[in-house]
């Protein structure tokens, strides 16, 4: 089925038909070419479709998982597309695989992909480790950023807010507000695990963090996170409703 875009639904019809499949499974095989609509159209179809299929009904659940947490985390830079002919690592994978592409208008085609796995790394005698994988076509990605002008004039490794992680409820709340952060110019990130905070105050000094902001339990309960300068070591909480109010003071001295 990833070959339907290449050589037609035609094509892939007489390929099945040259590996043995009967005309009961092709007839199967058939009923997903016609799938189309957004995500939740798409979704609705599946169901009908795999209303006998237990594997199928789990795919389903995880798939559904996936896009409402990107709903509730906000995906602000891509458009996010649930596709039904791709396949990739069918060996290894487990779960949901994804494909990155290029911006439309660069014909380039994947610059990325990747999926989760269960115990991949048992083959390494690392047993019982999950996880998702991705792979980056990095001479593709530098092409694209080169069509689309994407290089900075000068990197640098400073940030001007980290979020610490404290669990993953936490987690997503920290992620809203790196949105809103970065949405608004500023250089933001969420540390990507619920390590031991010295860590993770090592770590915002090593990148020159400006600022890190703390949303644990105490905090979300209050509707508040807490912001500490890191280069005078003051700490206020801030309400979540006067976000937009933090980063007018933040643009401010940085302009």
């Amino acid at each position: 089925m990833d070959k339907l875009d290449k050589i037609g639904e035609e094509g892939v019809v007489k390929e099945l038909e040259g590996k043995g499949f009967t005309e009961e499974m092709l007839s199967k095989a058939k009923s997903f070419f016609s799938i189309g609509g957004d995500n939740k159209v798409k979704l609705e179809q599946l169901s009908q479709l795999l209303l006998n299929s237990p594997d199928g009904k789990e795919g389903l659940a995880e798939i559904e998982s996936l896009l409402e947490s990107l709903d509730e985390a906000g995906v602000q830079i891509a458009e996010l597309e649930l596709d039904l002919t791709l396949a990739r690592g069918l060996n290894y994978y487990t779960g949901v695989i994804f494909e990155v592409e290029a911006p439309a208008g660069v014909k380039i085609g994947s610059i990325g992909g990747g999926g989760r796995y269960d115990d991949l790394t048992g083959i390494f005698g690392l047993k019982n480790v999950s996880g998702v994988g991705i792979s980056f076509g990095l001479d593709r990605i530098y092409l694209v950023m080169e069509e689309l002008g994407l290089f900075p004039k000068e990197l640098t490794k400073e940030l001007d807010i980290l979020c610490l992680n404290f669990g993953d409820v936490e987690a997503m709340a920290a992620l809203k507000l790196v949105q809103q952060f970065r949405a608004a110019g500023l250089r933001s990130d969420l540390y990507p695990s619920a390590s031991k905070i010295q860590k993770q105050m090592k770590y915002a000094n090593n990148r020159a963090v400006s600022y890190v902001v703390s949303i644990g339990e105490n905090e979300l309960a209050n509707n508040e996170f807490l912001v500490k300068n890191m280069e005078t070591g003051d700490q206020q909480s801030i309400p979540l409703s006067e976000t937009g109010l933090f980063i007018q003071t933040l643009q401010g001295i940085s302009n």
